[in-house]
Parts: structure tokens; C-alpha cells; sequence
């Protein structure tokens, strides 16, 4: 509710132009006294609080219809769709509701909207769900968007604690409707709850349920500070609110700390998904591979021999300048083979900060890949829904990793048209011959 502010009179004694100090202390008190220290003053301004804050049918439909929109966009990987879908999502005032029933210790109140936050969830949920049921008949797709809500990021975290300290302090202090701190905490809770449901329907791994627990910490840290910020302006809480704030509190940050690492795919994942029946795969300096071998039988028979025309028979004498037939000998051949300049290049995502590494071109997900990181780039190149695909191999926290990126997010070092090196012939030497007199 809204106090107006007491009209002052103008000193005539204070310079015109000059701050008045007095006058700024008179405005401080009275923005103090916006919130009632009195209990009775405080009993009606908490009631006509959680009477604005108590859920509606409005709230349901949407929260359905934000759920489409969201699944839509994940579908067609565009981040404006996902920002209309987010413009759609209903106010969050359910969610103040939810912590001003843990405030004042009211069972019945924190029941409604609990229920409520949660019916409003699984419609967004749904609806990423039947969108993933529908996108399976495109796969493959390049699914960007949704890989990128489905993770932690330190920003947004930010952003939403900002955003829910600012919902519940212009949610208390002001009747009107708090549009844009609302749209920051839809776009926290929402945004993976969709990718969720949507990694669910589609199939597709390293989405769900990566997603729900992002939204689970989102959910968390934002509940934990709106509760700080009720306490910060001076709402006192009843005994049974204490406890049960205090309460709360505690398993508010336990699951903060048991889920905090579920939505950073750079160290978990790399270890998990890193296949471990591969063959090692050879270092980029590694340039000659000499496997030397000896030739098996009941006796040597290793014979070196200059590519000319083999005589006919036995006893025509061997012409010293065509072919020169050895004894055998126990000395192995040594074939060397000259492998291919390696190319390198550069991760430069503009978006996102880096990249996602898959095991085939838009397939399983192993790793993100951070802006900087060198990859060795092979020669393969692939198109997905006109989409190229690099082959190439990182080293991710000293595992060495072979999959492929997107073409587009690589920056390399060698510009070799098509990614194509040029051959190399493979020399196999043979031992200098003297011919005996």
C-alpha cells in the first residue's frame, strides 16, 4: 500500500539549490514508517499482502500457455521465441505468497501456495514434454538453446538474486504489480523447467534432468533470499513463523549445497561421458610412428630386395646392377610413416561463452569447451539441417577427447582450404646393399 509522503514546507533560511539536511532525514523517517512497527500494524499490512498474493485461474492459464511458447522455441533453437514465452509467464506474486506464509507460520496458506507454485510448474513441464514428444520427428537437431538453460551459470545466478530482492521489496512497499523483477524470476524458474521437459520428450541426453535441478537451485537461492529481504524490512514473524522460517532456511541452503554442481557440465561430464574403451589417441606432436616387427617363421626369411624383375631360374647368375638376393638375416625392417602437419584452432563462441563437444555431429554430449581452448582439427567436416559439423580432439582436464563442434564456433591457426592437409608419401627404407665380388 501506498503512504504518501507529508508535504514539507521550503526553509526560507536554506540557500536555494542547497540539499537541506533536515528535509532529507524528515523523508528517511517517513520511508521507514511505510512499514508499521506496531503489531496491529503489521497484522493488516501482512493480510493485505498475502490477499494480493494468493493465486488465481490466471496464474494456470499462463503458465500453460508461457509452457507452449517456451517448447517452441526450444524446438526451433531461437531465443526470441524463448523471451516471448517469458513476456507470457504470469506474475510470480504466488511465489512472495509462499514466503510470507513461512514468515507468519499460516499451514493452510503456505499449502495454497505451495500447490499452486507446483501446478504452475507442471504445466510448464508438460509442455516442454509434448514439444520433445513432437521434435522427435525432426531429430537431428541443433539444440543449443536448451543445453544452454539446462546448466548453472554464474551470472544468471546474479541476476536472480537481484531480481528476487527486488520483487519482494517493491512487492511490500508498493501496490502495484511488480512486471519486470517478475519476468527475472519466470526466466529462472521456467526457462530450465521447459528445457527439462523437453530433453525428456525429445530423448535427447545431457538436458533432463540436468534441467529440473537447475530449477530446483533456482527456485532454492531465490526463496532463500526473498526470505532475507522480508526479514530486512522489518516484518516480524510469529513464533510458529520462526521456527518454521529458521526451518526452512536450513533446507534451503542443504539443498543449495547438494545441488549446486549438478548444472556444470565442464568437470562432471567430461569424466562421465569420456570413453574409456577407446584406443589412446596419439599426441599431436607424435609425428613419426615407427612399429618395428620381426618376421616369424621356422627360419629368417627377412630378405631385402631392390624392385627389379626376379630371374627366372636358380642358376642364372645374379646381374650385380638388377637384383641381389642376401642370406637371411635376423635385422628387422623398419617402416617409417610421415603423418600429416596436424591443424589447430581456437574455441570463439560469441554466445554462451564456448561450446558443446559431441560424440558424433549433433549427437550425445561429452563436454563444454570454454572460449580459448585449442583443439587439434581434423579433416572431416559434416553438414546436419545444412549445419557444418568439425571432427576434432581437445584435452579436457588431461583427458584427451574426440568428437565434434560446430564449424562455425572455431577459429583455426593453419588456413588450409577445406580442412584438407596436403598427403604426405609414406617411405619405406631398405638397407644398402653391397653385392659380394
Amino acid at each position: 500500500m501506498n503512504y504518501p509522503e507529508p508535504p514539507f514546507p521550503p526553509d526560507p533560511q536554506q540557500p536555494q539549490g542547497q540539499p537541506d539536511p533536515a528535509r532529507a532525514r524528515r523523508r528517511r523517517v517517513t520511508r521507514r514508517q511505510m512499514i508499521p512497527t506496531d503489531s496491529e500494524g503489521q497484522a493488516a499490512l501482512i493480510a493485505s499482502l498475502a490477499k494480493r498474493a494468493y493465486p488465481s485461474v490466471e496464474l494456470f492459464v499462463l503458465s500453460l500457455l508461457c509452457g507452449a511458447v517456451l517448447g517452441l522455441g526450444y524446438l526451433l533453437d531461437s531465443q526470441a521465441v524463448l523471451l516471448l514465452g517469458i513476456l507470457l509467464a504470469p506474475l510470480m506474486t504466488p511465489w512472495v505468497g509462499f514466503l510470507l506464509a513461512i514468515l507468519t507460520g499460516s499451514i493452510r496458506f503456505l499449502f495454497e501456495t505451495f500447490m499452486a507454485l507446483l501446478i504452475s510448474a507442471a504445466l510448464v513441464f508438460l509442455s516442454g514434454l509434448m514439444t520433445g514428444f513432437a521434435a522427435r520427428i525432426f531429430l537431428p537437431l541443433t539444440l543449443t538453446d536448451a543445453f544452454v538453460h539446462s546448466r548453472l551459470w554464474i551470472p544468471q545466478l546474479v541476476v536472480l538474486a537481484i531480481g528476487a530482492i527486488t520483487l519482494i521489496a517493491s512487492f511490500v512497499r508498493s501496490e502495484a504489480k511488480p512486471f519486470l523483477p517478475s519476468v527475472v524470476i519466470a526466466y529462472a524458474f521456467f526457462l530450465p523447467l521447459s528445457a527439462a521437459g523437453f530433453g525428456l520428450g525429445s530423448g535427447v541426453e545431457g538436458i533432463w534432468p540436468q534441467g529440473a535441478l537447475v530449477s530446483l537451485v533456482h527456485l532454492a537461492l531465490a526463496s532463500l533470499f526473498g526470505l532475507l529481504t522480508l526479514f530486512a524490512l522489518r516484518l516480524r514473524p510469529s513464533l510458529g513463523g520462526l521456527i518454521l522460517s529458521g526451518v526452512m532456511v536450513l533446507v534451503i541452503v542443504a539443498t543449495l549445497a547438494y545441488l549446486m554442481g549438478s548444472g556444470f557440465p565442464s568437470r562432471a561430464e567430461a569424466r562421465i561421458e569420456t570413453p574409456t574403451n577407446a584406443a589412446p589417441l596419439p599426441s599431436p606432436t607424435e609425428n613419426l610412428v615407427a612399429p618395428p616387427f620381426v618376421t616369424s617363421s621356422p627360419k629368417p626369411s627377412s630378405t631385402p630386395r631392390v624392385e627389379t624383375v626376379t630371374p627366372t631360374e636358380p642358376t642364372t647368375p645374379v646381374p650385380l646392377t638388377l637384383n641381389v638376393t642376401l642370406p637371411p638375416t635376423e635385422t628387422p625392417t623398419i617402416t617409417l610413416t610421415i603423418e600429416p602437419t596436424p591443424v589447430y584452432g581456437t574455441v570463439t563462441s560469441s554466445e554462451g561463452g564456448g561450446a558443446f563437444l559431441r560424440d558424433a555431429p549433433n549427437g550425445k554430449f561429452l563436454a563444454t569447451l570454454e572460449n580459448g581452448a585449442i583443439l587439434e582439427i581434423l579433416p572431416d567436416v559434416t553438414e546436419v539441417n545444412e549445419v557444418p559439423w568439425a571432427h576434432v580432439i581437445a584435452n579436457k582436464n588431461g583427458n584427451r577427447l574426440e568428437g565434434w563442434v560446430i564449424q562455425s564456433v572455431l577459429t583455426y591457426a593453419t588456413p588450409v582450404p577445406n580442412w584438407e592437409p596436403s598427403p604426405t608419401p609414406i617411405f619405406t627404407p631398405t638397407e644398402e646393399i653391397t653385392p659380394a665380388p
